[in-house]
């Protein structure tokens, strides 16, 4: 895949060093956001992420998913009634009966 093709995220969250990603994916049953949370640090003259946190790390990394929920919440597609992440049938309850989810 080249770099002009190359998917992005829909948005992305950062504190500190602590980066999240949110990715949109088309689905038979609408968009569905996924997302990647990485620490971004310097090796020598070059910028890496990777996937592994320390401790101090935690607190951090659990406020930015918090803030992905959020926005993904906020961002969500109503035309498909995806505006609930509990359960993606939009009937607000938490509740997947009658949906194809399996939770």
């Amino acid at each position: 895949m080249s770099t002009a093709t190359k998917a992005r995220p829909v948005h992305e969250l950062r504190m500190g060093r602590i980066r999240a990603a949110i990715w949109a994916n088309e689905t038979q049953n609408g968009t569905r956001h996924n997302v990647t949370v990485s620490r971004i640090y310097k090796d020598g003259d070059d910028w890496k992420d990777s996937s592994s946190f320390g401790r101090d790390d935690l607190p951090l990394v659990a406020k930015i998913a918090d803030q992905a929920h959020s926005w993904i919440y906020a961002n969500g597609n109503p035309s498909n009634g995806n505006t609930n992440p509990s359960n993606g049938n939009g009937s607000g309850n938490g509740n997947s009966s009658g949906g194809d989810q399996p939770f």
